[in-house]
């Protein structure tokens, strides 16, 4: 790979919306030019989260070391902060052995806050405040961030009571836009960034294929073995894939209500993520592994 950087280190970011093909595209181009794979997916930190989040297999990685997967228990709370500061060690690391650092992933705050040097909010919890919001339906809360930060309502899960509270809660505190807030220090890293895209009806397409086939590889089992050995933990039950299930499971939805609702909900994802990755303009869209081996 060309050395086109100014800076120390360099690091390639492969990022886009699920089901575009970014782990493949990923290990290919790792292979190519001497790169360890850094993912930065929200839930693939999980043990256990390995059918519902496409987590790459061993045979899948091809003998590409993958870090920052099945790092805790879903128990555990997993933050961009403690992800951050634990990937900056693995790319370092990477990179002073002579290899090339490989973000990838569809985390889009992840991503940033490691590779654009964005801030994170340091605002305490306000329990008042998360009280009298708990108190609120998932579509007032929704209605409340839509008029305080139409932005952030863009890219969070409309279903996601927890983040939706957190996002309401930095907004109201502050008087600022998470946007705002996020304010950018500068990168510590020269990034080439790659995105992976597809036309929408074949990028549909796919998310419904990828379901189809977790369903045969066992998703429901995955679920209630999850939820045997875990519990009803937030990070469980607040997971596409797997909260669809538990639907399925709690006699919410049928089986067929159920998996219609997944795929729904993961193609509603996918629209989020190229949401938050278009505002990126230094994104290369859908290049080739070989055209960056050169």
């Amino acid at each position: 790979m060309k050395n086109s950087f100014s800076n120390n280190i360099n690091v390639v970011a492969v990022v886009g919306p699920t089901a575009s093909g970014k782990t493949a595209f990923s290990i290919e181009l790792a292979q190519r030019i001497g790169g360890e794979i850094v993912s930065a997916d929200s839930r693939l930190v999980y043990k256990g989260f390995n059918i519902g989040t496409a987590k790459p297999s061993k045979k899948e990685m091809k003998g590409i070391p993958h870090y920052m997967i099945d790092i805790v228990e879903p128990e555990f709370d997993y933050s961009a902060a403690l992800y951050v500061d634990e990937a900056k060690k693995i790319i370092n690391d990477i990179f002073n052995r002579g290899k090339v650092p490989i973000v990838v992933g569809g985390t889009g705050l992840y991503v940033d806050v490691l590779l654009k040097g964005y801030n994170l909010p340091r605002i305490e919890a306000d329990r008042s405040l998360r009280e009298e919001l708990g108190r609120k339906t998932t579509e007032e809360l929704r209605n409340i961030l839509i008029k305080s930060d139409a932005s952030a309502a863009d890219v969070i899960d409309p279903n996601d009571r927890k983040k939706i509270i957190r996002a309401i809660e930095v907004v109201t505190i502050s008087g600022r836009s998470l946007d705002d807030i996020r304010s950018i220090n500068g990168s510590d890293y020269n990034v080439e960034w790659i995105g992976k895209n597809l036309p929408r009806s074949v990028l549909y397409e796919r998310i419904e294929k990828r379901v189809d086939l977790m369903l045969e590889e066992g998703l429901l089992e995955e679920t209630k073995s999850l939820l045997s050995k875990h519990g009803r933990v937030p990070n469980l039950i607040n997971t596409i894939g797997y909260k669809e299930m538990i639907s399925y499971l709690d006699g919410i939805n049928s089986f067929e209500d159920a998996v219609s609702l997944l795929k729904r909900n993961t193609r509603r994802y996918a629209k989020r993520q190229l949401t938050w990755f278009r505002r990126n303009e230094s994104i290369k869209w859908d290049v080739y592994p070989e055209t960056l081996g050169k």
